[in-house]
Protein backbone atom coordinates (compact mmCIF):
# COMPACT_ATOMS: atom_id res chain seq x y z
CA UNK A 1 0.00 0.00 0.00
CA UNK A 2 1.29 3.45 -0.91
CA UNK A 3 1.25 6.14 1.78
CA UNK A 4 1.20 9.82 0.86
CA UNK A 5 1.32 12.87 3.08
CA UNK A 6 -0.02 15.88 1.29
CA UNK A 7 -1.19 16.35 -2.28
CA UNK A 8 2.35 16.84 -3.51
CA UNK A 9 3.19 13.21 -2.68
CA UNK A 10 0.68 11.84 -5.18
CA UNK A 11 2.51 10.52 -8.27
CA UNK A 12 2.27 12.84 -11.27
CA UNK A 13 1.09 9.99 -13.48
CA UNK A 14 -1.68 8.87 -11.10
CA UNK A 15 -4.72 7.80 -13.11
CA UNK A 16 -8.39 7.33 -12.29
CA UNK A 17 -9.24 5.89 -8.87
CA UNK A 18 -12.00 5.06 -6.42
CA UNK A 19 -11.82 7.34 -3.39
CA UNK A 20 -13.31 7.45 0.08
CA UNK A 21 -12.76 10.32 2.53
CA UNK A 22 -13.05 10.51 6.31
CA UNK A 23 -11.25 10.69 9.64
CA UNK A 24 -11.75 6.92 10.03
CA UNK A 25 -10.51 7.02 13.63
CA UNK A 26 -10.30 3.46 14.89
CA UNK A 27 -11.29 2.01 11.49
CA UNK A 28 -14.36 0.47 13.14
CA UNK A 29 -16.78 -1.94 11.49
CA UNK A 30 -18.85 0.86 9.95
CA UNK A 31 -15.69 2.34 8.44
CA UNK A 32 -14.76 -1.12 7.23
CA UNK A 33 -18.03 -1.34 5.30
CA UNK A 34 -17.31 1.89 3.44
CA UNK A 35 -13.64 1.18 2.79
CA UNK A 36 -14.38 -2.42 1.85
CA UNK A 37 -16.99 -1.25 -0.67
CA UNK A 38 -14.49 1.22 -2.16
CA UNK A 39 -11.95 -1.60 -2.57
CA UNK A 40 -14.58 -3.88 -4.10
CA UNK A 41 -15.73 -1.25 -6.61
CA UNK A 42 -12.14 -0.31 -7.49
CA UNK A 43 -11.38 -3.93 -8.38
CA UNK A 44 -14.55 -4.15 -10.48
CA UNK A 45 -13.52 -0.99 -12.36
CA UNK A 46 -9.88 -2.01 -12.68
CA UNK A 47 -8.53 1.10 -10.93
CA UNK A 48 -6.77 1.64 -7.57
CA UNK A 49 -8.55 2.53 -4.32
CA UNK A 50 -7.55 5.50 -2.17
CA UNK A 51 -8.50 6.43 1.40
CA UNK A 52 -8.18 10.15 2.21
CA UNK A 53 -7.88 11.16 5.85
CA UNK A 54 -6.68 14.16 7.85
CA UNK A 55 -4.04 15.17 10.39
CA UNK A 56 -4.66 16.70 12.85
CA UNK A 57 -8.30 15.89 13.48
CA UNK A 58 -10.33 18.70 11.78
CA UNK A 59 -12.04 19.67 15.04
CA UNK A 60 -8.68 20.65 16.55
CA UNK A 61 -8.24 23.27 13.81
CA UNK A 62 -11.84 24.43 13.57
CA UNK A 63 -12.45 24.41 17.35
CA UNK A 64 -9.03 24.38 19.09
CA UNK A 65 -9.01 22.37 22.31
CA UNK A 66 -11.84 20.11 21.17
CA UNK A 67 -9.62 17.35 19.80
CA UNK A 68 -11.35 14.07 20.67
CA UNK A 69 -9.33 11.25 22.23
CA UNK A 70 -7.87 9.22 19.36
CA UNK A 71 -8.72 5.56 18.97
CA UNK A 72 -5.73 5.04 16.69
CA UNK A 73 -2.76 7.15 15.57
CA UNK A 74 -2.25 7.58 11.83
CA UNK A 75 0.29 4.80 11.41
CA UNK A 76 -2.09 2.37 13.13
CA UNK A 77 -5.01 3.52 10.98
CA UNK A 78 -2.84 2.93 7.91
CA UNK A 79 -2.08 -0.61 9.11
CA UNK A 80 -5.77 -1.38 9.63
CA UNK A 81 -6.72 0.19 6.30
CA UNK A 82 -4.01 -1.78 4.51
CA UNK A 83 -5.54 -5.00 5.86
CA UNK A 84 -8.71 -4.12 3.93
CA UNK A 85 -6.85 -4.20 0.61
CA UNK A 86 -6.61 -0.46 -0.06
CA UNK A 87 -4.00 0.60 -2.62
CA UNK A 88 -3.11 4.02 -1.18
CA UNK A 89 -3.71 6.24 1.84
CA UNK A 90 -3.49 10.02 1.52
CA UNK A 91 -3.08 11.95 4.79
CA UNK A 92 -3.94 15.60 4.21
CA UNK A 93 -2.44 18.12 6.66
CA UNK A 94 -5.54 19.88 7.97
CA UNK A 95 -4.66 23.55 8.37
CA UNK A 96 -6.74 26.68 8.94
CA UNK A 97 -6.26 27.56 5.28
CA UNK A 98 -7.33 24.10 4.15
CA UNK A 99 -10.42 24.27 6.38
CA UNK A 100 -11.62 27.31 4.42
CA UNK A 101 -11.86 25.48 1.11
CA UNK A 102 -15.42 25.52 -0.19
CA UNK A 103 -16.94 22.12 -0.97
CA UNK A 104 -16.49 22.76 -4.71
CA UNK A 105 -12.85 23.84 -4.27
CA UNK A 106 -12.15 20.78 -2.13
CA UNK A 107 -13.56 18.52 -4.83
CA UNK A 108 -11.51 20.15 -7.59
CA UNK A 109 -8.28 20.40 -5.60
CA UNK A 110 -8.32 16.87 -4.16
CA UNK A 111 -10.69 14.60 -6.07
CA UNK A 112 -10.42 15.99 -9.59
CA UNK A 113 -6.98 17.52 -10.08
CA UNK A 114 -4.96 15.05 -7.98
CA UNK A 115 -6.80 11.75 -7.49
CA UNK A 116 -8.78 11.81 -10.77
CA UNK A 117 -11.70 10.18 -9.00
CA UNK A 118 -13.91 7.90 -11.05
CA UNK A 119 -16.08 6.97 -8.07
CA UNK A 120 -16.38 8.35 -4.53
CA UNK A 121 -17.75 6.02 -1.83
CA UNK A 122 -19.06 7.55 1.42
CA UNK A 123 -21.47 7.09 4.30
CA UNK A 124 -24.87 8.80 3.98
CA UNK A 125 -23.98 11.52 6.50
CA UNK A 126 -20.66 12.51 4.91
CA UNK A 127 -19.88 16.24 5.14
CA UNK A 128 -16.99 18.16 3.60
CA UNK A 129 -15.66 21.63 2.80
CA UNK A 130 -15.79 24.88 4.76
CA UNK A 131 -18.13 24.66 7.75
CA UNK A 132 -18.97 21.10 6.63
CA UNK A 133 -21.34 22.63 4.08
CA UNK A 134 -20.89 19.83 1.55
CA UNK A 135 -23.31 16.89 1.59
CA UNK A 136 -23.59 13.64 -0.35
CA UNK A 137 -26.24 15.31 -2.53
CA UNK A 138 -23.85 18.16 -3.37
CA UNK A 139 -21.06 15.66 -4.00
CA UNK A 140 -23.31 13.87 -6.50
CA UNK A 141 -24.06 17.20 -8.19
CA UNK A 142 -20.35 18.04 -8.44
CA UNK A 143 -19.70 14.53 -9.71
CA UNK A 144 -22.00 15.23 -12.63
CA UNK A 145 -19.94 18.31 -13.43
CA UNK A 146 -16.51 16.73 -13.01
CA UNK A 147 -17.17 13.20 -14.32
CA UNK A 148 -17.20 11.01 -11.24
CA UNK A 149 -19.92 8.89 -9.67
CA UNK A 150 -20.93 8.79 -5.99
CA UNK A 151 -22.09 5.80 -3.97
CA UNK A 152 -23.48 6.08 -0.43
CA UNK A 153 -23.05 3.05 1.84
CA UNK A 154 -25.44 2.38 4.72
CA UNK A 155 -23.22 1.81 7.76
CA UNK A 156 -25.85 1.70 10.50
CA UNK A 157 -24.50 -1.32 12.34
CA UNK A 158 -25.72 -2.14 15.84
CA UNK A 159 -25.01 -4.81 18.43
CA UNK A 160 -24.86 -5.22 22.18
CA UNK A 161 -22.26 -2.45 22.59
CA UNK A 162 -23.67 0.74 24.05
CA UNK A 163 -27.08 -0.83 24.59
CA UNK A 164 -27.76 -1.23 20.89
CA UNK A 165 -26.73 2.26 19.74
CA UNK A 166 -25.43 2.57 16.16
CA UNK A 167 -21.70 1.90 15.93
CA UNK A 168 -19.55 5.04 15.72
CA UNK A 169 -16.19 6.43 16.78
CA UNK A 170 -17.99 8.63 19.33
CA UNK A 171 -19.67 5.62 20.96
CA UNK A 172 -16.39 3.70 20.91
CA UNK A 173 -14.60 6.55 22.71
CA UNK A 174 -17.35 6.61 25.33
CA UNK A 175 -17.10 2.88 25.96
CA UNK A 176 -13.30 3.05 26.22
CA UNK A 177 -13.60 5.94 28.69
CA UNK A 178 -16.02 3.83 30.74
CA UNK A 179 -13.69 0.82 30.69
CA UNK A 180 -16.01 -1.25 28.49
CA UNK A 181 -13.22 -2.47 26.23
CA UNK A 182 -15.25 -5.56 25.31
CA UNK A 183 -18.01 -3.34 23.90
CA UNK A 184 -15.41 -1.20 22.13
CA UNK A 185 -13.94 -4.34 20.58
CA UNK A 186 -17.36 -5.33 19.23
CA UNK A 187 -17.58 -2.00 17.40
CA UNK A 188 -13.97 -1.93 16.24
CA UNK A 189 -13.77 -5.56 15.18
CA UNK A 190 -10.38 -5.67 16.92
CA UNK A 191 -9.11 -4.80 20.41
CA UNK A 192 -8.67 -1.16 21.35
CA UNK A 193 -4.94 -0.40 21.30
CA UNK A 194 -2.82 2.03 23.32
CA UNK A 195 0.80 2.44 22.31
CA UNK A 196 4.01 4.34 22.96
CA UNK A 197 7.56 3.98 24.22
CA UNK A 198 8.39 1.83 27.27
CA UNK A 199 9.84 4.08 29.98
CA UNK A 200 11.18 3.49 33.46
CA UNK A 201 8.62 3.77 36.22
CA UNK A 202 8.90 3.24 39.97
CA UNK A 203 9.73 -0.46 39.26
CA UNK A 204 7.44 -1.63 42.06
CA UNK A 205 6.03 -4.35 39.84
CA UNK A 206 9.49 -5.82 39.37
CA UNK A 207 10.06 -5.76 43.13
CA UNK A 208 6.74 -7.59 43.65
CA UNK A 209 7.51 -10.26 41.06
CA UNK A 210 5.28 -8.82 38.33
CA UNK A 211 7.56 -6.65 36.14
CA UNK A 212 5.50 -4.32 33.97
CA UNK A 213 6.14 -2.35 30.80
CA UNK A 214 5.25 1.27 31.57
CA UNK A 215 3.92 2.80 28.34
CA UNK A 216 4.43 6.50 27.68
CA UNK A 217 1.29 6.92 25.60
CA UNK A 218 0.99 9.08 22.49
CA UNK A 219 -0.74 12.49 22.78
CA UNK A 220 -4.55 12.54 22.62
CA UNK A 221 -4.76 8.75 23.08
CA UNK A 222 -8.11 7.34 24.17
CA UNK A 223 -7.12 5.58 27.40
CA UNK A 224 -9.55 3.22 29.16
CA UNK A 225 -10.97 4.00 32.60
CA UNK A 226 -8.79 3.24 35.61
CA UNK A 227 -8.74 -0.44 36.43
CA UNK A 228 -7.17 -3.81 35.72
CA UNK A 229 -7.64 -5.49 32.35
CA UNK A 230 -6.79 -8.62 30.41
CA UNK A 231 -5.20 -8.26 27.01
CA UNK A 232 -1.94 -8.43 25.15
CA UNK A 233 1.41 -6.65 25.20
CA UNK A 234 2.63 -6.32 21.60
CA UNK A 235 6.33 -5.77 20.90
CA UNK A 236 7.98 -6.13 17.50
CA UNK A 237 5.04 -8.09 16.17
CA UNK A 238 4.87 -10.53 19.10
CA UNK A 239 1.61 -10.54 21.07
CA UNK A 240 2.08 -11.71 24.66
CA UNK A 241 -0.84 -12.41 27.03
CA UNK A 242 -0.88 -9.64 29.62
CA UNK A 243 -2.49 -8.29 32.77
CA UNK A 244 -2.81 -4.52 32.37
CA UNK A 245 -3.13 -1.76 34.95
CA UNK A 246 -4.46 1.71 34.09
CA UNK A 247 -4.49 4.60 36.54
CA UNK A 248 -2.59 5.89 39.53
CA UNK A 249 -1.02 3.34 41.85
CA UNK A 250 -3.36 3.87 44.79
CA UNK A 251 -1.54 1.23 46.85
CA UNK A 252 1.53 3.45 47.02
CA UNK A 253 -0.30 6.81 46.87
CA UNK A 254 1.08 7.63 43.43
CA UNK A 255 -0.44 10.55 41.52
CA UNK A 256 0.71 9.95 37.94
CA UNK A 257 -1.73 8.07 35.71
CA UNK A 258 0.00 5.26 33.86
CA UNK A 259 -0.65 2.34 31.53
CA UNK A 260 1.39 -0.70 32.58
CA UNK A 261 1.32 -4.23 31.22
CA UNK A 262 2.71 -7.41 32.77
CA UNK A 263 3.51 -9.96 30.07
CA UNK A 264 2.31 -13.11 31.82
CA UNK A 265 5.11 -15.49 32.79
CA UNK A 266 7.68 -13.32 30.97
CA UNK A 267 10.04 -12.01 33.65
CA UNK A 268 13.07 -11.86 31.33
CA UNK A 269 11.97 -8.97 29.13
CA UNK A 270 14.03 -5.78 28.80
CA UNK A 271 11.84 -3.40 26.83
CA UNK A 272 13.06 0.04 27.95
CA UNK A 273 13.17 2.46 25.04
CA UNK A 274 11.24 0.14 22.74
CA UNK A 275 7.93 0.91 21.08
CA UNK A 276 5.15 -1.25 22.49
CA UNK A 277 1.38 -1.56 22.21
CA UNK A 278 -1.27 -2.76 24.63
CA UNK A 279 -4.40 -4.41 23.23
CA UNK A 280 -7.36 -4.47 25.65
CA UNK A 281 -9.56 -7.57 25.78
CA UNK A 282 -11.63 -7.37 28.98
CA UNK A 283 -12.12 -5.34 32.17
CA UNK A 284 -11.27 -7.30 35.32
CA UNK A 285 -11.78 -4.91 38.24
CA UNK A 286 -11.42 -1.37 39.49
CA UNK A 287 -8.38 0.06 41.26
CA UNK A 288 -8.20 -0.82 44.95
CA UNK A 289 -6.00 -0.09 47.95
CA UNK A 290 -5.36 -3.20 50.01
CA UNK A 291 -4.80 -3.39 53.77
CA UNK A 292 -1.59 -5.39 53.41
CA UNK A 293 1.04 -6.14 50.80
CA UNK A 294 0.15 -9.84 51.00
CA UNK A 295 -3.46 -9.03 50.14
CA UNK A 296 -2.27 -7.02 47.14
CA UNK A 297 -0.04 -9.85 45.94
CA UNK A 298 -2.88 -12.35 46.31
CA UNK A 299 -5.19 -10.17 44.21
CA UNK A 300 -2.47 -9.59 41.58
CA UNK A 301 -1.95 -13.35 41.28
CA UNK A 302 -5.71 -13.76 40.80
CA UNK A 303 -5.72 -10.97 38.17
CA UNK A 304 -2.97 -12.76 36.25
CA UNK A 305 -4.83 -16.08 36.45
CA UNK A 306 -8.03 -14.55 35.11
CA UNK A 307 -6.20 -12.63 32.40
CA UNK A 308 -4.39 -15.81 31.30
CA UNK A 309 -7.71 -17.69 31.04
CA UNK A 310 -9.51 -14.92 29.15
CA UNK A 311 -6.71 -14.43 26.64
CA UNK A 312 -6.40 -18.18 26.10
CA UNK A 313 -10.14 -18.44 25.43
CA UNK A 314 -10.05 -15.45 23.04
CA UNK A 315 -7.08 -16.87 21.14
CA UNK A 316 -8.73 -20.20 20.31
Amino acid sequence: MQRWRGLEDIPQDWGRSVVTIGSYDGVHRGHQLIIGRAVERARELGVPSVVVTFDPHPSEVVRPGSHPPLLAPHHRRAELIAELGVDAVLVLPFTAEFSKLSPADFVVKVLVDKLHARLVVEGPNFRFGHRAAGTVALLEELGGTYDFAVEAVDLKLTGEAGGGLPFSSTLTRRLVAEGDVTGAMEILGHPHRVEGVVVRGAQRGRELGFPTANIETLPHTAIPADGVYAGWLVVEGESMPAAISVGTNVQFDATERTVEAYAIDRVDLDLYGMHAAVDFLAYLRGMEKFATLDALLERMADDVKRARELVAAASR
